[in-house]
C-alpha cells in the first residue's frame, strides 16, 4: 500500500513551486518565465507539478496569493485613516505617502517589479491576467487603499475639511495613475541606470511619492506646511 500524502507534505511541494516561480520572477520579466523554468529550478519531473497546477498561470496566481498574505499593508493604512479626527487632511496624505515611500523602497524590485509588470502583462494578454487575477478573492495593497481612499475624501469633503477641485473618483483616478508611473521609473532606473541621465537621482521612490503628496494636497486644497518630512516610518511616524 502506498504511503499516505499528508496535508503537510501537499502545501511544503507547492510552496516550492510557488517559491520558485517568484524567484523567477525576480530574475526575468513574468511573461517570460515558463513552465520548463519552474522544472528546471525545482527539480520537479513534469508529473510532479501538474499534479498540484494545471499550468504556469495557476501557479502565479497561486504565487500572489502567497504575496499578499506575506505583505500586507492594510493595517498601515487603517491605522493611519483611524487618526482623522485627530490629524489634518494634509498629515493624512503625506502619512499615507510616506508610507507607501517605506514599501515601495522595500518592495521595488520584488512585489513591486511583479506587480508592474502583471500590468504590462495586462495589457497584451488580458485573458490571460483574468485568469491568474480571477481566482483570488482578497483585495490587494492598492485595491484596499483606492477604497479606504475613496471613502475618506468623500467624508472629508461632505465635512467641509477639504475643498477638492474634482470628484472623489477623478482624484483616485489621477493618484492611481501617477502611482504606476512612479513605480515604472523606479523599477526601470533600478534596473537599467542610465548615468548621464540629469534627473536619475530623483527617481527615487521616497522623493517622487513626497512630490505626489504635495500635488495631492494642493488638488484637496491642504497646502499648509504639516511639518513632516516623510522619513522612514520608524522615524517619522512614531
Amino acid at each position: 500500500m502506498m504511503p499516505k500524502v499528508t496535508e503537510e507534505y501537499i502545501v511544503n511541494k507547492k510552496k516550492r513551486i510557488t517559491d520558485a516561480a517568484y524567484e523567477l520572477c525576480l530574475e526575468k520579466t513574468v511573461s517570460t518565465v515558463t513552465m520548463q523554468d519552474i522544472i528546471d529550478r525545482t527539480r520537479f519531473s513534469q508529473g510532479g507539478i501538474y499534479r498540484f497546477y494545471k499550468d504556469i498561470d495557476d501557479i502565479f496566481s497561486d504565487m500572489i496569493r502567497q504575496m499578499r498574505e506575506r505583505v500586507s499593508i492594510k493595517e498601515k493604512i487603517d491605522e493611519i485613516l483611524g487618526q482623522k479626527e485627530v490629524l489634518t487632511p494634509q498629515e493624512i496624505t503625506d502619512r499615507l505617502f510616506a508610507m507607501l515611500a517605506d514599501f515601495m523602497e522595500m518592495e521595488l524590485m520584488g512585489i513591486e517589479k511583479i506587480d508592474f509588470e502583471l500590468s504590462v502583462l495586462a495589457m497584451n494578454r488580458p485573458d490571460r491576467i483574468e485568469k491568474i487575477m480571477g481566482g483570488i478573492p482578497e483585495v490587494g495593497n492598492m485595491e484596499y487603499l483606492t477604497m479606504r481612499a475613496m471613502e475618506y475624501f468623500k467624508e472629508q469633503a461632505a465635512l467641509g475639511r477639504i475643498r477638492a477641485n474634482m470628484n472623489a473618483e477623478e482624484l483616485l483616478a489621477f493618484i492611481s495613475s501617477a502611482y504606476g508611473g512612479i513605480q515604472m521609473t523606479c523599477i526601470v532606473n533600478n534596473c537599467y541606470r542610465h548615468e548621464r541621465n540629469p534627473l536619475a537621482a530623483l527617481y527615487q521612490p521616497r522623493i517622487l511619492l513626497k512630490m505626489l503628496a504635495q500635488a495631492v494636497n494642493g488638488l484637496i486644497g491642504a497646502k499648509e506646511d504639516s511639518g513632516m518630512d516623510f522619513r522612514k516610518e520608524e522615524e517619522g511616524q512614531s
